[in-house]
């Protein structure tokens, strides 16, 4: 069914710096400040290896995004593109793959805002909880204000964040070359006693850190929005990929000379690795400048995903995949408010579980398979459409189905489930 022609369109506002912000804003968040210590729990220091590779995986994906959105500059990212290039079901697939993984990551972000500030506070953590519903409900309220008001927030949100991180990688650098047995920490580099293997624990660390990669995606996702789609999703994709990649390196490199990674990996029980880390290079301040940073970081993930996921919400209305109700905007065309609140409601559903490993691996698994479809999609375009040649397609979706199916057999298992109960449901809705 194709999208209504008669719905309102979102206004275009959004230059090469502000998309840079926003995916900026999508990305440095739960991948630095909690999926570091996951992954590093799992692989030991070959979690910088890990990252390269997810970065690998991540850049044909932007790729393969950035020609798309720029060939499709329509709100939905892969859903829209699915639709266009491959099927309905492809497309659908990848809408409802989006919202799972995505509204996962969102939760987790939650999560992570309210470990790390009741960690500086000393509170409860049977708090965690209620502290992380609190922040998905006032920042549902600051999307429902618009896009114009959300970008400024995420600018001020991602400057403290930049700021705390070069903090703690410039700081923690100059501690830890001064202090003797760093070293130790990073021998081994692959940890022969892996329970799942070398080489399985490295792929399984590369899937989870791929999630941390993929805020990209919501710079596409907002293509209705962006202004010269064609200039400015390339150019704010590769910029975003660049600083996030060499931001992740350097802080895992430095969280492990800190405290070992096993010490990252049991920090993430209480959802604030870094704050673990920053405690033991004895930083002045660090404690409260990276809780600040962290805070910070996890508030503008789950801003930018809200944006983002009420954004394909709106586009799978519009093709009557989703009730009609969620293609309503407010009055001035900058807000789908009916798809917001749903995605706000749904978000605070999922931090009920509590869990951000839980969490975060579900949103590996689905968000690989999203990425695939994106992948499947940029490999339909014709060579006059064509930013990229088709192996950085290919790469990103060999790498994306490989990577999907490492994590744990129950969250794949799960997903594919969850697959299956989509198709029904879209299979229902189209008649």
């Amino acid at each position: 069914m194709p999208a209504s022609n008669n719905s309102p369109r979102l206004i275009r506002a959004i230059g090469v710096p502000g998309a840079v912000l926003l995916g900026l804003g999508s990305m440095v968040g739960t991948g630095v400040f909690v999926s570091i210590g996951i992954a590093a729990g799992i692989t030991g220091p070959a979690v910088m290896l890990a990252i390269a590779l997810a970065a690998c995986v991540a850049s044909c994906n932007a790729f393969s995004s950035a020609q798309l959105a720029a060939n499709h500059p329509v709100s939905g990212g892969t859903y829209e593109y699915g639709y266009e290039y491959l099927s309905a079901p492809f497309g659908f697939t990848a809408g409802w793959m989006y919202l799972a993984a995505k509204s996962a990551s969102a939760a987790t972000a939650a999560l992570g805002f309210a470990g790390y500030l009741l960690g500086v506070l000393g509170g409860p953590t049977a708090w965690l909880v209620p502290v992380a519903l609190a922040a998905v409900v006032v920042l549902t309220g600051v999307v429902l204000s618009g896009i114009r008001r959300s970008n400024w927030t995420n600018m001020a949100i991602v400057s403290v964040t930049l700021a705390t991180l070069a903090y703690f990688v410039i700081g923690g650098a100059t501690t830890t070359v001064s202090t003797e047995g760093t070293a130790q920490f990073f021998d081994p580099f692959f940890d022969p006693a892996a329970d799942e293997g070398m080489f399985s624990s490295l792929f399984h660390a590369t899937a989870l850190m791929f999630v941390a990669f993929t805020g990209y995606g919501r710079i596409a996702t907002l293509g209705e929005e962006v202004q010269n789609p064609r200039r400015t999703i390339p150019r704010a994709i590769v910029i975003t990929m660049v600083v996030v990649t060499l931001l992740y390196i350097g802080v895992a490199a430095t969280g492990v000379a800190a405290i070992g990674a096993d010490g990252l990996g049991a920090a993430t029980d209480a959802a604030s690795p870094l704050e673990a880390a920053v405690q033991a290079l004895a930083l002045p301040g660090g404690t409260a400048i990276i809780t600040i940073g962290a805070c910070t970081a996890m508030l503008g993930v789950l801003l930018n995903l809200l944006l983002g996921l009420s954004r394909v919400l709106l586009a799978m209305g519009r093709r009557g995949d989703m009730p009609e109700a969620t293609t309503r905007l407010n009055a001035a065309h900058t807000t789908p408010t009916v798809a917001t609140l749903a995605i706000g409601t749904l978000i605070f559903g999922l931090a009920l579980i509590g869990d951000v490993r839980t969490t975060w691996t579900f949103s590996a698994f689905t968000v690989l398979i999203y990425y695939a479809l994106t992948n499947l999609s940029a490999l339909q375009l014709s060579a006059t459409d064509r930013l990229y040649p088709p192996v950085v397609a290919w790469g990103g979706l060999l790498g994306c189905l490989g990577l999907a199916f490492w994590v744990e057999p129950v969250i794949w298992g799960s997903g594919l489930a969850l697959i299956a109960a989509g198709l029904v449901w879209h299979y229902v809705a189209q008649r």
